[in-house]
C-alpha cells in the first residue's frame, strides 16, 4: 500500500490492468509530492491546529508513505515527534529515509515495512495517523479506519486524504482532437478505479460518506478541509515532467478504453518532440484540490 497523491488509482496483487508497480513509479510519486509541497505544508499546519492545546504529539504514522515527502513535512511540522513512514514497498521506504537524511530530519524519521491490514498490530500507537489515498487500496475501508482509529492515543488525530477533485492541466479545447479530453479521461479512470476496488481481497462496497465512516470508527470532532494546488501556465519543468509521466501511464494502461482519436491526441501530447506535446505547450498548468477528513479519539 503506497501513497498515491496524484490522480489515477490502482494497486493490488495478481496480473490485471489495474496493477501498479509502486517502486517503478517511485520517481513519479516523488515528483508529485514535491509539486504538492505548498499544499502539503498547509495541510500539516491545519492538522496541528486540530489538537487540544495541551496535547503533545510524540509519534506520527504516515500510512502508505511512498517516498516519504509528507513524512518529512510532518516531521518538520511536529518538531517534538518521531515520524514513521509505513509502506509495503521497500524501495520507496529507502527513498523516504534518504529524503529525511537530505533534509536534516534523519534522526526523527523512521521507516517501517508493513502491509495492511495484516500488519496493523506492528504499527504501535500514535498521536497522529496520516494516510493519503491509501485506504481505498484496502478491500474493507471501514475495517481499515476502525483499525487505525484503534491505535490512536487518547486525544490523537486520524487524517485521511480521499477524494477532492480530478486534476486539471489542459484547456478544454487544446487544438487536438475533440474538445473535452480530460473529462473523457476522468470517466475511464473512474471505471478503472471501480474494477481495481472490486478485485481487491475481501472487497466490500460501502457508501463513501467519509465523515460517517469516521464516526462509525468511534472518532469524535469529525470534520474535513480541502487544500488547493494552483500552478498556473506556463508550467515549470518539474510539473511538465510529472504530467508527461502521468499521460504516458494513462496511454499504456487505458488504451483499450479510449477511442482512436483520443489515442492519437495522447500520442501527440506525450511526444517529447511535438510542439503541441505536454513538455512544450505554453498553456499547460496544474490545478488540484485534495480533501482531508479528520477525527479525534476521545480521551480516556
Amino acid at each position: 500500500m503506497s501513497q498515491h497523491t496524484g490522480s489515477g488509482h490502482g494497486h493490488q496483487h495478481g496480473h490485471h490492468r489495474t496493477d501498479i508497480d509502486w517502486e517503478v513509479m517511485a520517481t513519479h510519486l516523488e515528483q508529485n509530492g514535491e509539486l504538492q509541497l505548498p499544499a502539503l505544508r498547509q495541510t500539516a499546519d491545519r492538522l496541528g491546529g486540530l489538537f487540544a492545546p495541551d496535547h503533545e504529539v510524540g509519534r506520527v504514522l504516515d500510512i502508505g508513505s511512498g517516498p516519504g515527502v509528507m513524512t518529512c513535512v510532518l516531521a518538520e511540522a511536529f518538531p517534538d515527534a518521531t515520524a514513521v513512514a509505513v509502506d509495503g514497498a521497500p524501495g520507496l521506504l529507502d527513498r523516504a529515509v534518504a529524503r529525511a537524511g537530505r533534509t536534516g530530519l534523519g534522526d526523527r524519521v523512521a521507516a517501517l515495512h508493513a502491509e495492511l491490514p495484516g500488519d496493523l498490530a506492528r504499527l504501535g500507537t500514535a498521536d497522529l495517523i496520516w494516510s493519503s489515498r491509501a485506504v481505498h487500496h484496502l478491500g474493507d475501508q471501514q475495517a481499515a479506519l476502525d483499525g487505525l482509529a484503534g491505535i490512536l492515543r487518547p486525544g490523537g488525530l486520524l487524517a485521511v486524504a480521499e477524494g477532492g477533485l480530478p486534476m486539471r492541466f489542459l484547456p478544454r479545447d487544446l487544438g487536438l482532437g475533440t474538445p473535452g479530453l480530460q473529462a473523457r479521461l476522468d470517466a475511464v479512470q473512474e471505471k478503472w478505479f471501480e474494477v481495481m476496488r472490486a478485485e481487491l481481497p475481501d472487497s466490500v462496497s460501502v457508501l463513501e460518506d467519509w465523515p460517517e465512516l469516521f464516526r462509525r470508527a468511534g472518532l469524535t470532532a469529525v470534520g474535513s478541509f480541502t487544500t488547493l494546488l494552483d500552478l498556473p501556465a506556463p508550467l515549470g519543468g518539474t510539473g511538465r515532467a510529472y504530467l508527461h509521466a502521468h499521460l504516458v501511464r494513462l496511454r499504456e494502461s487505458m488504451a483499450e478504453d479510449l477511442d482512436a482519436e483520443d489515442l492519437r491526441t495522447l500520442d501527440v501530447l506525450v511526444d517529447p518532440d511535438a510542439p503541441e506535446g505536454i513538455l512544450h505547450r505554453p498553456d499547460a498548468f496544474l490545478l488540484t484540490a485534495s480533501t482531508v477528513f479528520t477525527g479525534v479519539r476521545a480521551g480516556d
